[in-house]
């Protein structure tokens, strides 16, 4: 299909006006003697038509100072100046593409440093939409009263943030590879096309497991009542899916009435899916595709790559990788102070969130990354965000959902 290139200038917001947040009182990015630029940037995408309307995030990565912009349907171009800077363009909205509305979003970096600059970002749509979301991730867990960890009692709840009627039976939770803190380049590595990972859970069943329009499922790192170990742990046993481990210093014991999650693939001792409790990783749900399986998956998706390690010398490593037309959503987190990059498409995520300020907070414990809440369906159940953004669809440091335990609203 041929490529059509949307043309967009970003300069002065006269038409549909921008936001510029600042972590100073300065909206000159802190530079003494002002020199602007202007930012010209291009859009193409396989099968884009046309656009129904882009948020554009321009960050200077010096100062982190951002400018935002909305770009209205139907506007192809407008002008305003930026100072000088090296910048990150993250874009993310809705596109056209065979005659129908859809998730695109990409991101870019150049450095401006001339009176003109020009730069070119690929749109790459999400294949999957109206379906399950990533409402929580509880990785941080508990610290007991004597300010021990707590090794279990982690989670994730996954809601239907549509209208219809959605099926959780065999979704698949994919756990990255690499850490959002830090970059060992690796070799191949495209974030545009699958999401590397170290461990792949699938939520197997061999009957449907249908979830109502605003109702989640919960997968918990054992289903059971955590507070009757440690009363500041909660309570899960009301789970639909756990990841047990076999690992006997866990301490872990099986829920007989609760599915098991198929731990089909994993990098640590004892097959385990073990949460960084401090925030470095990313989280993607999938689902297999007409023909694809937990064996297909295995046989085709080897994913190996190379990198320098700090000795200098080329390591090879062997993993799997999730194609993104399989992903149907994901979340990056990171620390505030550590942060490097997104591990996802920006079709997938285009942001991160996080749990503490700085690595290591003692803070960070007992609470987790929780969605924002947007609206309410019809059936009293809420909306909740979602932009393909988690620096604007999550919460950072929230109170977890499930501390009262797991209630479902009838």
């Amino acid at each position: 299909m041929k490529k059509r290139v949307l043309l967009l200038s970003l300069a002065a917001a006269l038409v549909t006006g921008f936001t510029v947040t600042s972590c100073s009182s300065d909206d000159d990015f802190g530079v003494t003697a002002k020199q602007n630029g202007k930012l010209t940037l291009n859009f193409t995408g396989e099968g884009i038509t046309s656009y129904k309307g882009i948020n554009v995030e321009i960050m200077e990565l010096n100062t982190g100072n951002i400018i935002k912009q909305s770009l209205e349907s139907g506007v192809t171009s407008f002008t305003f100046d930026i100072p000088y800077g090296s910048y990150k363009i993250t874009a993310n909205g809705v596109v056209i593409m065979s005659n129908e509305e859809t998730r695109a979003a990409g991101v870019g970096q150049t450095d401006l440093s001339s009176p003109s600059q020009a730069l070119t970002i690929h749109l790459h749509a999400q294949k999957f939409h109206e379906d399950f979301i990533i409402e929580e991730v509880f990785f941080t867990g508990v610290r007991t009263p004597d300010n021990k960890n707590y090794n279990s009692g982690r989670y994730f709840k996954i809601t239907n943030n549509t209208s219809k009627t959605l099926d959780a039976a065999n979704l698949i939770i994919g756990q990255s590879n690499f850490y959002t803190t830090s970059d060992d380049n690796p070799t191949p590595y495209n974030t545009n096309y699958y999401f590397p990972v170290k461990g792949v859970m699938i939520l197997t069943s061999n009957t449907p497991k249908l979830v109502q329009p605003g109702d989640f499922i919960v997968v918990a790192d054992n289903a059971i009542d955590h507070s009757q170990n440690t009363p500041t742990a909660y309570d899960l046993h009301k789970a639909d899916w756990e990841f047990p481990s076999t690992n006997p210093a866990m301490g872990q014991v099986d829920n007989p009435s609760v599915l098991n999650a198929d731990i089909i693939f994993s990098t640590t001792n004892f097959n385990m899916f073990l949460l960084h409790n401090r925030g470095f990783e990313s989280y993607v749900i999938a689902r297999f595709p007409a023909g694809e399986n937990k064996e297909t998956f295995l046989q085709n998706q080897k994913y190996d790559y190379t990198y320098v390690n700090s000795a200098g010398q080329v390591t090879a490593r062997s993993r799997y990788s999730i194609p993104n037309s399989w992903i149907i959503d994901g979340v990056n987190n990171s620390i505030p102070t550590n942060f490097v990059h997104t591990l996802t498409s920006a079709s997938i995520d285009s942001g991160w969130t996080s749990v503490g300020a700085t690595d290591s907070d003692a803070n960070r414990y007992g609470k987790s990354v929780r969605r924002k809440v947007s609206g309410q369906m019809s059936n009293g159940r809420n909306i909740y965000t979602d932009t393909n953004n988690s620096s604007n669809d999550f919460t950072k440091d929230a109170v977890p959902s499930l501390k009262d335990g797991i209630v479902h609203l009838h």
